[in-house]
């Protein structure tokens, strides 16, 4: 009797116990989290190297680089090292047989706001903002994003697409198949290539500056604005130009130059011609139009 009555008392707290397990969430799969702090001089280079995820970068005004990584697979690592003045923030593969979301590694960056960054990332996204320093971008399929940087900007993209909002500096960018967005820029040098992605320009052109957009078979919209002054040049060899740009021969032609009938051209100055605009593709269509008619469509 007392046997079967420890039965059914050990029965009960085994249920007990069960039931308190069913009411609790299941925790997550385990993640791997590290934090770091490094000090540095105002302008450290921070050096990336990623193969997957999202890489957030701010900045601040300490002598300080704080590196915040989560990766959820046993198969990869981070380490964050610093030498000298330069910090290297690595995601390693510590196995070959590897699936793809097991790549994943997310890291929270923040660095001093003159800090150099040069960026590696095979897929997922790169936002950066307020950050003053050399800036650097390889990716092959991540998007990046940039908000107020300066300086020297260079990305490089296989279809990785880029959004520069408020960008300074001199600007590179190229690109296989991404797409190139630029709003706002305060820069006086700027250079975006790509092959079948889109280019889009909405930003004042600055005095003497000089302005390069290429794209093989994609779009290119410019929008300006009545006060701007520039000398533009747009052909398409076999797509077509669509231009409101009241033109003025250039100075130094006497007569308008012949336009080739496989191809569709403008060029000439719009005010006084300080800044020079070169837009140019093979088979895409070029869109320049005034600032307030575009906003009207």
């Amino acid at each position: 009797m007392m046997a079967h009555s420890a039965t059914r008392t050990g029965c009960k707290a085994l249920a007990a116990a069960i039931f308190v397990v069913l009411l609790c969430p299941a925790e997550p799969a385990a993640a791997h989290k590290i934090e770091k702090r490094f000090s540095t001089t105002l302008r450290p280079t921070v050096q990336v190297r990623n193969k997957s995820g999202n890489v957030i970068i701010k900045s601040w005004n300490r002598p300080e680089v704080l590196v915040v990584a989560n990766h959820a697979s046993d198969k990869t690592e981070v380490d964050a090292t610093q030498m000298g003045n330069r910090v290297d923030v690595i995601t390693h593969l510590v196995t070959e047989n590897i699936k793809p979301e097991e790549l994943r590694a997310d890291y929270e960056i923040t660095v001093p706001t003159e800090a150099d960054l040069q960026i590696t990332l095979d897929a997922g996204n790169v936002k950066v903002e307020n950050v003053a320093g050399e800036l650097t971008f390889d990716t092959v399929a991540a998007d990046v994003d940039l908000r107020e940087v300066a300086n020297l900007l260079i990305v490089r993209t296989i279809t990785g697409s880029l959004v520069c909002v408020r960008c300074a500096g001199r600007i590179e960018v190229s690109s296989v198949g991404g797409n190139f967005r630029f709003v706002q820029p305060v820069s006086s040098n700027l250079r975006a290539v790509t092959t079948s992605g889109t280019i889009f320009f909405d930003g004042n052109f600055q005095p003497f500056g000089t302005y390069v957009l290429k794209s093989y078979t994609g779009q290119i919209d410019v929008l300006f604005s009545e006060t701007d002054s520039f000398e533009l040049n747009a052909s398409s060899e076999q797509g077509k130009v669509e231009n409101e740009a009241a033109l003025k021969p250039f100075e130094h032609e006497r007569r308008p130059p012949v336009k080739s009938r496989f191809s569709s051209s403008y060029f000439g100055t719009y005010n006084q011609g300080q800044a020079r605009v070169q837009l140019s593709s093979f088979s895409g269509t070029i869109k320049v139009r005034k600032r307030g008619a575009a906003a009207q469509r």
